[in-house]
């Protein structure tokens, strides 16, 4: 019987295991990094051990540091969560070795599936369907499109999709350092990439006494950077054929294996219907509530039921019942080629609905780091049909009150009721066909509803500097006057790089302030305004930190940058410099990159690590680097100078913002 659980992770899915082992009775240990000192995770459990250093490589991915802990906590079983060593096969025997039970699959399981190459092997031989693999060396350009795919682990690290046969060669070299540095082998393979396909995989559960379940499928097909944004389950719009076909291939992969535990068997459906087998993650997945909430069970507790010898409840699983979705709420910019966010998260509640459902390694005041993964939580909406829980995920992130970095939380709302999602028509390019008109801004309607935003921040900040009437309760527009006030202006730049809006409103003689617009106040105060237009009452959630304002309405949230009333024309970025889009680490340079060096237009320069992610500084124009300030191994802040580019058509340089793009990414995060 398992009584001390260790969980060799953080963040959210450290906090979703201790909530099952309280209701359990099992006592918790955490391990963390220095970066995750004051996390979540640590706060939550019974025990906490230090693992020094900051950097995954120094820390949650060394096996050795996180069996002493277990050993030195008391602890008597291990749970991997998912990423980092969840898939390790050299962690899970460690821990067997030392004397604690493992909480995951056998150790012969994880090292035939911890290979995509033997894994596929061992897929045919059991008649699972599958893509013909691709020999790289041999590829013609009838092979076109191709995926690059690591061997050893997946998130997307290690993974290119390949559309022109020159650049192959240079994307496995890329593919191959990416995959060694994630997961210390650099074994890549090829496959064809299938056009407009769907993400659909099958949870299954398997116990020591011969018994599988196969608990439905769930589709994954929203991703971006090959890493799922949004799942649901069941997946919409199979016939009962193609489940049944899936709901087999899963359970001969598992019985192939001698599973046991909890694991992921996933497949490409082509658009002809198709099922191709992808890989079995032998872990728990990300995405694991939607089945929870379809089918009522808790699957960490079976994890650990399984893990101490039990069976299964019963033969067969439960009923199925209702549908479920999940978001996953990131600190990126969509907008910005993802770039991830980090910075001080103020304020993170989602309404606490029936039906809704929160898991997240993050609450208000904490920080999000470089270090990790930029997932804060994933939101999960249950209901009888498919219509009613996406509509209810929908309005529970446009009415939750995020505050600090910018978040997809936007994306994730305009996705959910996009046409094409509404319907079930998904599929793997979904972003790529959708995302410039997802993350589009300046429709009349947004900008009129922008603009009503920043007159209630401009009249809660009043709010908060004007002196209270005696005697009239909460603080008002300043106190009685014979006349109107000469007219106030207060200017907001809408985030993430919006546009300016300028307020301009008078206080009246009874001291309600009157915004020349038009709009009625009917309440003003620091935290909270009501306004009036056309006929409708509008209620406006104000918060201030520093320069930044962040309102919330019931229609949507905004945030803004407070401005001087007068432009600064020092605040100017130097012409032709390449700045750090975010902190991080610089962890190579171009060949032969050196001031004097000639550049063209759109070539990477430097590479930039932050967050689990590589990103690629381009050159802005061609022309010569004059400066170059980045080295590998150092590590910059955001708007840190990298280097400077001139451009060879002009006497001087041009203005040049630093481009991030980042690699693909697969289907887990590795939080």
């Amino acid at each position: 019987m398992i009584t001390a659980l260790l969980v060799a992770n953080r963040g959210e899915i450290a906090c979703r295991i201790f909530r099952t082992c309280r209701e359990l009775g099992i006592s918790t240990v955490a391990v963390y990094s220095d970066a995750d000192a004051g996390a979540l995770h640590v706060r939550e459990a019974d025990t906490a051990v230090r693992l020094p250093g900051a950097a995954p490589a120094d820390t949650y991915l060394r096996a050795d540091l996180v069996v002493a802990a277990a050993l030195a906590a008391g602890a008597d079983a291990v749970h991997p969560g998912y990423g980092f060593l969840s898939e390790n096969a050299g962690f899970a025997r460690a821990v067997q070795d030392a004397g604690l039970v493992w909480v995951g699959p056998p150790v012969k399981a994880v090292e035939l599936m911890a290979s995509k190459t033997r894994a596929k092997e061992l897929m045919a031989a059991a008649g699972v369907p599958l893509l013909a693999p691709v020999e790289p060396g041999s590829a013609t350009a009838s092979d076109l499109p191709l995926l690059l795919k690591a061997a050893a682990g997946g998130g997307g690290r290690g993974m290119r999709i390949v559309r022109d046969l020159a650049a192959l060669p240079q994307e496995l070299t890329a593919a191959s350092a990416e995959a060694a540095s994630a997961f210390g082998d650099g074994e890549v393979f090829a496959e064809p990439y299938v056009e407009r396909g769907r993400h659909v995989e099958v949870q299954i559960m398997a116990d020591g006494h011969g018994t599988v379940w196969a608990l439905g499928t769930r589709d994954c097909s929203l991703q971006r950077r090959h890493q799922k944004v949004i799942e649901e389950a069941p997946a919409p719009g199979l016939d009962e054929a193609l489940r049944g076909r899936l709901h087999d291939a899963a359970v001969a992969a598992a019985q192939a294996v001698g599973y046991r535990g909890a694991g992921t068997v996933e497949f490409l459906v082509s658009a002809e219907g198709r099922p191709y087998f992808l890989e079995m993650n032998t872990r728990l997945q990300v995405e694991h509530p939607v089945t929870e909430a379809v089918f009522g069970l808790d699957l960490v507790a079976l994890q650990l039921r399984i893990a101490e010898g039990g069976p299964l409840p019963a033969a067969v699983p439960p009923e199925p019942s209702g549908h479920a979705v999940e978001a996953r709420l990131y600190a990126e910019d969509p907008a910005r080629d993802w770039q991830p966010q980090t910075g001080a998260l103020l304020t993170l509640d989602v309404p606490d609905e029936p039906g809704v459902r929160l898991d997240t390694g993050y609450t208000g005041g904490d920080t999000i780091g470089v270090h990790y993964d930029p997932m804060l939580a994933k939101v999960i909406a249950h209901a009888p049909t498919r219509t009613e829980a996406v509509r209810l995920l929908a309005r529970a992130l446009e009415r939750a009150r995020i505050h600090g970095p910018v978040t997809n939380r936007e994306l994730l709302v305009r996705s959910l009721r996009h046409p094409d999602f509404t319907a079930g028509a998904v599929d793997t390019g979904f972003y790529d066909r959708h995302l410039d008109a997802l993350t589009a801004t300046g429709t009349p309607g947004e900008d009129a509803a922008r603009r009503l935003a920043a007159t209630a921040a401009a009249l809660a900040s009043a709010a908060g500097a004007a002196p209270a009437v005696s005697g009239s309760g909460p603080a008002r527009f300043g106190a009685w006057r014979n006349l109107a006030s000469q007219p106030q202006t207060k200017r907001y730049r809408a985030e993430p790089g919006g546009t300016e809006h300028e307020i301009t409103y008078r206080t009246g003689r009874d001291g309600t302030p009157a915004p020349e617009t038009g709009e009625r106040v009917l309440t003003a105060r620091p935290g909270a305004v009501v306004l009036e237009t056309g006929g409708v009452t509008r209620h406006f959630g104000v918060t201030a930190d520093g320069d930044r304002v962040h309102v919330d309405t019931a229609a949507g949230a905004y945030t803004f940058t407070a401005l001087p009333r007068f432009t600064d024309p020092a605040e100017r970025t130097e012409p032709g410099s390449l700045l750090a889009p975010m902190p991080g680490t610089v962890v190579r340079l171009a060949d032969g990159l050196a001031p004097g060096a000639a550049v063209e237009a759109g070539q990477p320069l430097i590479w930039l690590e932050a967050m689990k992610m590589e990103h690629r500084i381009l050159a802005p124009t061609s022309g010569t680097l004059t400066a170059l300030h980045a080295a590998p191994g150092l590590q910059v802040e955001v708007g840190a100078l990298l280097a400077v580019v001139q451009d060879a058509s002009a006497a001087a340089p041009v203005a040049a913002p630093a481009h991030a793009s980042a690699p693909a990414h697969q289907e887990e995060t590795t939080s």
